[in-house]
């Protein structure tokens, strides 16, 4: 619900922060319709655009957003103290053939990360396969950080289970019913062409036999250049 209010806001001239206040109403509301004996707290979105999107969790500002820039949606519901995210990579009206080539190869990791989910996987041995992939392409020194994590009751205010951490440094074996996301990153630096940060993010239920995406939006640039 967020997802398709935040690309119905974006345009050229909206503020980031009016984008952000879009999205974060629109999943609000629903909650309450949805939701109408729960206590409403801590529902919100991270929307960046041009450089700032060099992080996909930086503050949202009052920039203007201008054709061409590239975007970063990240909204994340929060019902009951459950935590759920999306997130994307976007680009107002048109995206230059630097940031496709880059957007793509991203999607591409993103795909091949998600058929690596499966119950018997360690975290180490997924999160090096996607390394692998980054690096063939050269693109490695771009990685922003790790690859995923658990969900369930958290919030911003305190952290989320260490334990099931796409990182190299976790040898946790994914079983049967275990909930995580795969969101590779990367970031471009400024003054090169294509400059930005590319994030894709969906949630997955780790099955008997691999991975099922509850995710229910897009990626890609098929659907994602938006404000036309």
């Amino acid at each position: 619900m967020g997802g398709y209010a935040i690309k119905d806001a974006v345009r050229t001239g909206v503020q980031e922060i009016d984008v952000a206040m879009a999205g974060r109403d629109a999943m609000e509301a629903h909650i309450a319709r949805e939701f109408p004996d729960a206590e409403y707290r801590d529902t919100w979105v991270w929307f960046q655009s041009g450089l700032n999107t060099d992080g996909a969790h930086n503050p949202v500002t009052s920039r203007v957003l201008q054709r061409g820039d590239i975007l970063s949606l990240n909204t994340f519901p929060m019902i009951s103290g459950y935590y759920t995210a999306l997130e994307r990579t976007m680009f107002v009206e048109t995206v230059d053939p630097a940031s496709q080539s880059y957007w793509d190869a991203n999607v591409a990791a993103h795909e091949m990360g998600i058929s690596l989910l499966k119950p018997g996987a360690s975290c180490a041995e997924i999160t090096a396969g996607v390394n692998a992939f980054f690096e063939d392409r050269n693109l490695l020194q771009y990685r922003s950080f790790g690859y995923g994590h658990s969900f369930g009751v958290l919030s911003h205010y305190y952290g989320r289970e260490a334990g099931l951490e796409l990182r190299e440094d976790i040898d946790t074996i994914l079983q049967p019913g275990m909930v995580i996301s795969m969101e590779p990153m990367i970031t471009i630096p400024d003054g090169q062409p294509g400059a930005g940060g590319y994030r894709e993010h969906d949630i997955l239920i780790i099955t008997d036999d691999g991975n099922e995406n509850i995710t229910q939006y897009p990626y890609g640039p098929a659907f994602n250049v938006v404000g036309g």
